[in-house]
């Protein structure tokens, strides 16, 4: 395992232990106030561990080097992470509706809820801080799984601060159908962000092209060369899984060039293109510019 692979597994394994504690507190917040408010903030904190547990799993097996059975590795593992955790965010809402509903229909009052909002705010803070780490960490190391973690944890953070509105709500005003209402709220938020994960997921496992912005920086370099030499680039296709990048072209040199000429342009080509995108693995591909054949194979199925 690379030094990055054990650094995202680290923050994997500070987003279970933030999980098992805000369980804790929150079980015990909803435990003395009575409210499905917080036993709903509560039981999208077991989907949160759920979800940290997947997503420890994914990134450990995306990590595994490339075998004769998966030659160009697992990096797609990540995708899977992060659509199943969509899948468990709307299972979460569907809980938490499960459980307001009743409330709805005879809503009931609110035991120590100073204590409850206390321990919830509490919960909410450590939350915050592992969000936003992940997140943080997510996007530099181009970790879909780690950000994708985050970003629900940062949704907890928010679904934490309605709850705790409401509660408070229902305290200072005595109108305890707020408390069911809050919950049935936070289910629809949830459920609205579990399908943008799995959207996001299932867009990764069709091998997507990689960013426009990328692309564009590739271009910038195949341009200086073609003013530098007399070569041409076609059939360049691009795609991501989980944290890398993979990148193909065809570099087409003058007839009178030896194979060794043509290769080291296309290694001095490919290491500046890994200079400017991150993570990313090339395949190249030498052939003569004035052959007709060179130019039957542009596109990524040829008949």
């Amino acid at each position: 395992m690379q030094v990055g692979d054990a650094k995202l597994e680290r923050y994997a394994w500070l987003a279970v232990a933030a999980a098992v504690a805000t369980i804790g507190i929150k079980t015990l917040a909803w435990a003395v106030t009575g409210s499905v408010g917080l036993l709903s903030d509560a039981l999208e904190s077991l989907i949160n561990l759920a979800a940290a547990l997947l997503a420890l799993a994914m990134l450990r097996l995306a990590a595994a080097p490339p075998d004769e059975a998966h030659p160009y590795g697992r990096f797609k593992a990540e995708y899977v992470a992060s659509g199943v955790e969509g899948a468990l965010i709307v299972l979460a809402a569907g809980s938490i509706a499960y459980a307001a509903v009743p409330r709805l229909l005879a809503p009931q009052p609110l035991d120590a809820a100073a204590l409850g909002i206390g321990l919830s705010v509490f919960a909410s803070f450590i939350n915050l801080g592992v969000s936003l780490a992940l997140i943080r960490v997510g996007r530099r190391e181009q970790s879909i799984a780690l950000e994708a973690d985050g970003r629900h944890l940062m949704t907890d953070v928010w679904t934490s601060a309605g709850v705790v509105a409401g509660v408070a709500l229902v305290w200072g005003t005595g109108w305890l159908i707020l408390d069911p209402l809050i919950a049935l709220a936070v289910a629809v938020h949830i459920v609205w962000t579990g399908i943008g994960l799995m959207r996001r997921s299932f867009t990764g496992l069709l091998d997507a092209a990689i960013e426009p912005e990328d692309r564009a920086e590739m271009e910038k370099i195949f341009a200086e060369y073609r003013r530098r030499y007399p070569v041409q680039f076609h059939a360049v296709l691009t795609r991501q899984a989980g944290a890398r990048r993979f990148i193909s072209f065809h570099l087409l040199v003058p007839d009178t060039w030896t194979v060794a000429q043509g290769h080291q342009l296309s290694e001095e080509i490919e290491e500046r293109i890994r200079s400017l995108v991150p993570n990313a693995i090339l395949f190249s591909h030498l052939e003569p510019i004035s052959h007709p054949a060179s130019y039957d194979d542009i596109k990524l199925e040829r008949w």
